[in-house]
């Protein structure tokens, strides 16, 4: 809003950057610009003042789909002024020269222009399709029809206004209708969390599935490895029974050999001392062959008295005495002279 100050002929006006001051005297235009300061005299001026900020229109307006299903659409259209002449000769933007302010509401007028509008634009979409698209896809499809319905307008550009922007901020069915849309979200939501927790557990159970086979492999590999095993240890068992057994032969027919190699060293050596006694008793036997009975008797006795270890009684004749130390000491003498020839 400008601000006018009065003095007692004339009054000054300042405005700021963002409004245009369009000065006409005596109906003519003297000036326009933004920002102006001057003085003018309330007699013979006019003033008009534009906003040429962008400027924002909220709306909301009710609609009902192709379905004959009520729907809310809100938003907001951005506009700017580009041409303040071409506005202010359709809108009246003249200003009070008491206090600056606006005489009417353009820019209301403004506002319920571009709201039909788009109204006209959206209900157009909105009449045509079925609610559930409209609720996947009418945000952006709105948002552009009301844009480019707005920019093609003539009577838009022929007032000098621009459209800057359009945003839809929602769109939304009855209270009823969106509780049961939610409603039947919140099944095909619930569904598809069922179905992942199906496909979860059945990846679970195929995983296990996966590691109780691979367990199972396992169990058969190594159960071949201990039949591998326990071959391998029979033959090694057998080989060592048989290396065992082959060295047990050999060790045994060696002592065997050894033993015979002794009892023939043996056998000879006895065979040797009995040949040997046996000519020496031959020699003896030859010897005592021609000895006469009378020798052979007291040979015998003092063969006899040399074993003898106690005598308890002993009777002696003097013919047996005589006789038999007179043979005895002839024995005797043959004995000792047969020794000496067989030592």
């Amino acid at each position: 809003m400008a601000d006018i100050k009065q003095y007692p002929i004339m009054r000054h006006l300042r405005s700021e950057p963002n409004q245009r001051i369009l000065r006409f005297r005596k109906g003519q235009l003297k000036s326009s610009g933004a920002g102006q300061s001057f003085w003018f005299h309330p007699l013979n001026t006019s003033l008009i003042e534009v906003p040429i900020d962008d400027r924002e229109i909220p709306f909301i307006f009710h609609g009902r789909s192709k379905d004959f299903q009520e729907t809310v659409v809100q938003g907001v259209v951005s506009y700017r002024v580009i041409d303040a002449q071409k506005l202010a000769e359709r809108i009246d933007f003249s200003i009070d020269l008491e206090d600056g302010s606006l005489k009417n509401k353009p820019l209301e007028k403004i506002a319920g222009l571009m709201t039909d509008l788009s109204k006209q634009f959206a209900m157009d979409f909105l009449v045509h399709t079925d609610l559930q698209v409209i609720l996947e896809d009418g945000v952006e499809t709105i948002r552009n029809r009301i844009q480019q319905g707005l920019g093609d307008d003539t009577g838009i550009s022929g007032m000098g206004l621009s459209v800057v922007s359009v945003r839809i901020n929602s769109i939304k069915p009855e209270a009823e209708v969106e509780r049961a849309l939610q409603v039947r979200v919140r099944e095909s939501i619930q569904q598809q969390a069922d179905e992942a927790i199906f496909q979860r557990r059945a990846m679970a159970v195929e995983k296990e599935r996966a590691i109780q086979e691979n367990e199972l492999q396992n169990q058969i590999e190594l159960a071949k490895r201990e039949e591998q095993l326990i071959a391998q240890q029979g033959l090694n068992d057998a080989k060592r029974i048989s290396d065992e057994n082959d060295s047990s032969k050999i060790a045994a027919k060696g002592a065997a050999e050894r033993s015979m190699i002794k009892s023939n060293a043996q056998a000879a050596s006895i065979q040797a001392v009995e040949e040997a006694r046996v000519a020496a008793e031959r020699e003896r036997m030859l010897i005592y062959r021609d000895f006469p009975a009378d020798r052979m008797m007291g040979l015998a006795a003092q063969e006899l008295a040399g074993k003898l270890q106690k005598i308890e009684h002993l009777n002696l004749t003097p013919d047996l005495l005589g006789s038999m130390l007179t043979n005895l000491m002839g024995a005797g003498a043959t004995h000792l002279e047969s020794k000496k020839n067989i030592e």
